[in-house]
């Protein structure tokens, strides 16, 4: 029961790191940003490319598919992402998913649809309780929990975050301080584009690597954002988590209903809410 708990662990900590971009930029932005799976899914092609050009250092490859998406997050803030500020929710819907298709497409031109497996890069166990854990599920964890203490303390230390709490609070009047705020949204979202590509590259040696690994993670990371609150750092935390070891401890007991269980959840916070308010 460890190893599944455990598992349900790493998933979570996948999760969070592609939830919080989506959920800051909901909460800040108001954009359904479905372009978000597009990053997630090119920085562990970059991985592979590194890898098949004889690249034996997997830390080295997986900077390498962080650092790239960062063109390609401002390329998209810039000429897609800025155009829908204020504009109906269903067109910022159908230019991220636009956006999606088109580079799924360039990624299938590119390296091909078939699924490119990729090797656990540490290869070695960790037993505890009598239980064997792939060290490399435990770094995964470990990581996402780093990750999100960086995440708390630049929203609450640095100036940038800072400016980001208070226009989510606020907009109209961080804007009436004379302060740029669309560009540090930018910031903002290139960072989640990162965040959503360092998701990418430590899945892809748990599964496999295909052009459409983005859209599964995708829904489950709207059902995150929603349960732990948009643009809420800790609630989005907590709520990957819950909804990983959730999907771990349901596929042991029954399988089919594993990817089901985050949209129940999902439903009953919601009719919750609106029956609290």
């Amino acid at each position: 029961m460890i190893e599944v708990f455990f598992y349900g662990l790493t998933v979570g900590g996948i999760l969070y790191l592609v939830s919080i971009g989506l959920s800051l930029t909901f909460g800040i932005m108001k954009i359904v940003n479905f372009s978000h799976a597009l990053v997630y899914a090119l920085g562990p092609y970059i991985l592979v490319s590194y890898a098949l050009k004889g690249g034996e250092s997997y830390i080295l490859g997986s900077l390498l598919g962080v650092l790239f998406v960062i063109p390609i997050g401002y390329v998209v803030e810039r000429f897609v992402i800025r155009r829908l500020y204020g504009v109906g929710i269903d067109l910022a819907i159908i230019a991220t998913y636009a956006t999606l298709l088109i580079g799924v497409d360039v990624i299938k031109f590119i390296w091909g649809a078939t699924p490119i497996p990729v090797s656990d890069p540490v290869g070695s166990y960790l037993m505890l309780f009598h239980s064997r854990l792939p060290l490399y599920r435990v770094t995964v964890v470990l990581l996402a929990i780093a990750v999100h203490f960086f995440v708390l303390f630049f929203f609450r230390k640095t100036m940038v975050g800072r400016i980001v709490v208070a226009a989510l609070e606020d907009e109209d009047g961080v804007r009436s301080l004379g302060i740029s705020v669309g560009k540090y949204f930018s910031i903002v979202f290139v960072l989640g584009c990162c965040l959503a590509a360092l998701g990418g590259v430590l899945y892809a040696p748990i599964t496999a690597v295909h052009p459409y690994m983005g859209l599964s993670i995708l829904l489950l990371s709207f059902a995150v954002v929603m349960v732990g609150g948009m643009g809420n750092l800790a609630g989005t935390f907590y709520a990957s988590l819950f909804m990983g070891i959730l999907m771990s401890v349901a596929g042991r007991i029954w399988g089919p209903v594993a990817d089901t269980i985050p949209f129940i959840v999902m439903a009953l916070v919601i009719a919750f809410r609106r029956r609290k308010v």
